[in-house]
C-alpha cells in the first residue's frame, strides 16, 4: 500500500479544478501532490495541460503560456503547479 502525501488547502482546491476540468476518474484527494502530472503519475498529456492552463487562468487570473520554457517544471506536480500559481498571485 502506497502512502499519499497530504495536500495543502491550495493544492486541494487546485486538484478539484483539475479533476473537474478534465473529467478525471479519480477524486481530487487521490492526487498525490508530489506525483508527476504527466505520464506515469496522473497521466496528463499536452492537450490536458492546455485545458488546465485555461482553467487556472479563468479561476486564479494567472496566465500560464504554452510557449513558457519553464512549463516542464511548472507542471511537474500538483505541488509545483500550486506553488507557481500562488507565487504569481502575490
Amino acid at each position: 500500500m502506497t502512502e499519499t502525501i497530504a495536500q495543502t488547502e491550495d493544492e486541494a482546491a487546485l486538484a478539484v479544478l483539475i479533476v473537474k476540468t478534465l473529467n478525471l476518474e479519480v477524486t481530487p484527494a487521490e492526487i498525490d501532490p508530489a506525483a508527476p502530472l504527466f505520464g506515469e503519475g496522473l497521466g496528463l498529456d499536452s492537450i490536458d495541460i492546455l485545458e488546465v492552463a485555461l482553467a487556472v487562468s479563468q479561476t486564479y487570473g494567472v496566465k500560464l503560456r504554452a510557449d513558457d520554457e519553464n512549463n516542464t517544471a511548472i507542471f511537474q506536480s500538483l505541488r509545483r503547479l500550486s506553488s507557481e500559481i500562488q507565487s504569481r498571485r502575490e
